[in-house]
């Protein structure tokens, strides 16, 4: 039989001062443990084979009555087969587990954006960051991740529906996105509640129901020999790079990050990596003579090739800055400004595109694929897509020569008429 220790008593354990281990009796194997002028319970008990020291809390802010209660508390569990070492390693497992997982949207839309930064543009990043700082944070930002649901979803999404639908409709998708990444990470579990179908449908109108199209407004391409007269008439790298972009028939922001390690002079060619192209995938730009001679006459100071002033790139603002030059100078010289004939509404950048390819419908014979190849358009029909391996690039350097000539050629309206022999 193993020795039982004597139960001492309150004052008696106060009395203990000496480092030592000493049995206090009362619930078999609970000692008071003295090291260093400290004192700890200590819980001495087999569990299955092994011999476990447990921790019951200090002396005396954990008591004597208290210590023996917690003591029998750990016996009895081990009666019935429990490990209460195991259990409490398992409880703070879960509770880490749990505090992880303690994460707000606006928390995950952080890391969710530094994870896709690779993939997007600078520009693009910063419209997803802006539309979430307007229209989701101010009402789930704070809120955790796992509890975003349905309703909260709705009320981000409603009030602008109706009336900035496109808008609406790519914050839904960016929404998704996160709650995903939010899913995949283990913050999260259930169905997406920014899921469109069988979701969302059944609590908003469909997009097509409610949006309004609207398409950049684009200068009619019999204008674009005068247009160009006017652009040459502004000072700055904001018109340059305008004006590559309209003989280019490129986008924006391909433009304004153009390199000088991009451009190849003896093949006349200009290659924008798949980082900033819309689609994600490399794009080659035959060079007209027009554009050889263009970057030409620029200074190569610089890597970009149409830097800001202080030699960063250019900002979206900049270039559109001068269409509004342009036509601001035409009011002031009582002349009409340069506007979507349809529209009415003052020409932008983007536009110009749209120019292009209304020029190649209707005034030329090329086909229609390398237009939309031209313009860097992605092709719809996935079965074509995975049957065309080239780019048409011969095709298209043809084109975007005609394009330089016919932006260079005034318009028939102010040529002169020579009569034919003989007409009275």
């Amino acid at each position: 039989m193993p020795k039982i220790a004597k139960s001492l008593g309150p004052l008696e354990v106060s009395r203990l001062s000496k480092e030592g281990f000493y049995s206090v009796g009362g619930c078999r194997g609970l000692h008071l443990r003295i090291t260093g002028g400290s004192k700890a319970w200590v819980l001495r008990i087999t569990i299955g084979d092994r011999r476990r020291d447990i921790g019951l809390g200090p002396y005396p802010e954990t008591g004597l009555a208290d210590a023996r209660r917690k003591a029998q508390e750990l016996r009895d569990k081990v009666a019935v087969g429990v490990d209460p070492v195991a259990e409490r390693k398992a409880s703070q497992s879960a509770l880490k587990a749990s505090q992880a997982r303690q994460v707000t949207f606006k928390q995950v839309a952080g890391q969710y954006l530094e994870a896709k930064a690779s993939e997007k543009t600078a520009r693009h990043t910063q419209v997803w960051r802006s539309s979430f700082e307007m229209y989701v944070y101010p009402v789930i930002g704070d809120v955790l991740v796992q509890d975003v649901d349905l309703p909260q979803v709705v009320k981000v999404l409603e009030p602008i529906w109706n009336t900035l639908n496109d808008t609406a409709t790519k914050l839904r998708g960016r929404v998704e996105a996160v709650l995903s990444m939010a899913t995949v990470r283990g913050y999260r579990t259930g169905p997406n509640p920014a899921d469109w179908k069988g979701n969302l449908d059944q609590c908003l109108p469909m997009p097509s129901k409610v949006a309004k199209v609207t398409k950049q407004p684009a200068l009619p391409f019999r204008q674009i020999h005068d247009f160009l007269t006017d652009l040459h008439e502004i000072e700055g790298m904001g018109a340059l790079a305008l004006e590559f972009a309209i003989l280019c028939a490129s986008r924006s922001g391909e433009v304004r990050g153009a390199k000088w390690s991009e451009i190849d002079f003896q093949t006349a060619t200009w290659t924008i990596p798949a980082e900033r192209m819309k689609a994600k995938r490399e794009h080659r730009v035959p060079l007209s003579d027009a554009v050889i001679k263009l970057l030409e006459n620029l200074p190569k100071d610089n890597p970009l090739m149409f830097p800001a002033l202080r030699g960063g790139m250019l900002s979206d603002m900049t270039i559109s800055a001068v269409c509004r030059r342009i036509n601001e100078r035409r009011e002031r010289g009582k002349l009409a400004p340069w506007t979507d004939e349809k529209s009415g509404l003052w020409i932008v950048p983007h536009g110009f595109r749209s120019t292009f390819r209304d020029w190649c419908s209707e005034q030329t014979a090329y086909p229609r694929e390398v237009a939309e190849m031209a313009l860097a358009h992605t092709i719809g029909n996935q079965v074509e897509a995975s049957y065309r391996r080239g780019d048409l690039f011969e095709k298209r350097r043809k084109l975007m020569n005609d394009w330089s000539r016919y932006c260079d050629t005034p318009p028939l309206a102010d040529a002169k008429v020579i009569p034919l022999r003989g007409e009275g």
